[in-house]
């Protein structure tokens, strides 16, 4: 009992963490409300982890710690305490952090202290830390460059200032319907907004499941040999753990995160986040489905960056820059260059002067703040279980 509620808490505070960056943009543009992206958050988290969360929480239950006998009941109650810990500092400061990098930190802990540490594991899981951003900064890259501008002139999202839906309580049975003034096209991006943010739960799940219950899975602390808990396996009961603890955090702890990234780290257009979501919930999803815990919001930074990056070179053509003749001014400020809807000049044709700069995208402070603590929280988690299980007298090796 006392593994299962760590547990809960570690996946209370992942689901603090991870409804801010799926939900956050359709929060801040008044698509949903945080109830309703709560709601949303606990359905899809569960299903990605039922479907797919199983091949990580093998790889951290099992893959970093190679000597049986290490991963107890006992240590995994404390690894889980660690992560928790952790997820819950950066919760407190309305900062998402990366939940995989804190869990895997924790075990890798664990694995230093008491020499048990499986480096192969561990250098596939950090090669592909360092790949998967590089991957997720080029692909953007490219969809900002050629494609970003005609997405954003056919889709048309918007961020209000209203509510999208109204609910009409005139009648017994409530209605829900479209504000005055709303458009066809209005409608149809921003119930792409909500599906992105879906797609961003299924591939939080995926990935995040093993954060909260990969000690106790590997442990074998969920079996159970008859009776009514006999019904679901070791693994099955991990990942109902982990969804029941996510959907409490969700509807509770998770209005802060929602807050921080729907409208103060950045005024990043909604045409941009629903890009940007696209494919770091994609790159999640491949590598939870081969096992590797992936840094989601690193990916979505370096995807940020990519698609800026991508987006700002438009002002020059590949004939001019090979011969040097136009310099490419680089901002992520260059996703503000248009309104939702707006046809966006010819490559080439553009100006480097009407590229607004990064600082017109990111609020410095808020950002900065947000980066602090995302790398604060796992190296917390690190430091903090290595120590406790190097030192501390309980634990005898």
């Amino acid at each position: 009992m006392a593994g299962v509620l760590v547990a809960m808490f570690v996946g209370y505070n992942i689901g603090g963490a991870t409804t801010g960056v799926a939900f956050g943009p359709a929060v801040g543009a008044k698509v949903v409300s945080k109830l309703g992206a709560a709601a949303l958050m606990s359905i899809f988290f569960f299903i990605g982890g039922w479907l797919i969360g199983p091949a990580v929480v093998e790889t951290l239950g099992e893959g970093i710690i190679q000597e049986e006998g290490i991963l107890t009941l006992e240590t995994g109650i404390a690894i889980l305490f660690f992560i928790g810990l952790a997820l819950f500092i950066g919760n407190v400061f309305g900062v998402p952090a990366s939940t995989s990098m804190t869990a895997v930190g924790a075990i890798a802990g664990l694995g230093l202290a008491t020499g048990t540490l499986n480096w192969a594991t561990m250098g596939e899981v950090v090669s592909w830390w360092i790949v998967a951003p590089v991957v997720a900064f080029w692909f953007s890259g490219v969809i900002g460059r050629y494609f970003y501008t005609r997405i954003n002139a056919w889709v048309a999202i918007s961020r209000r200032k209203t509510d999208l839906w109204v609910v009409d309580r005139s009648s017994r049975i409530p209605r829900i319907h479209a504000a005055e003034g709303t458009g066809r096209r209005e409608i149809t991006g921003s119930l792409i907004v909500v599906a992105i943010g879906c797609y961003m739960a299924f591939s939080s799940g995926a990935s995040n499941v093993a954060n909260a219950v990969a000690p106790l899975v590997g442990s074998r602390a969920l079996e159970f040999e008859d009776g009514v808990l006999a019904t679901f396996s070791n693994m099955e009961w991990g990942v109902i753990i982990a969804g029941v603890a996510v959907t409490i955090g969700a509807f509770t702890i998770a209005r802060r995160t929602l807050e921080t990234m729907g409208n103060e780290i950045t005024n990043l257009p909604l045409t941009a986040a629903v890009v940007v979501m696209t494919i770091s919930a994609t790159i999640t999803t491949l590598l939870s489905a081969i096992g590797i815990p992936v840094q989601l919001v690193i990916i979505s930074t370096m995807s940020i960056i990519g698609l800026g990056w991508g987006r700002a070179t438009r002002t020059t053509t590949v004939s001019d820059a090979v011969r040097g003749e136009k310099e490419t001014a680089v901002s992520v400020g260059a996703l503000t260059a248009e309104k939702e809807g707006e046809t966006a000049p010819a490559i080439g044709e553009e100006e480097a002067e009407d590229i607004p700069r990064a600082s017109d995208l990111f609020d410095p402070s808020t950002a900065g703040r947000v980066i602090l603590i995302q790398n604060f929280v796992p190296v917390l988690a690190t430091i903090g279980a290595y120590l406790t299980f190097r030192f501390v007298p309980i634990w005898a090796w």
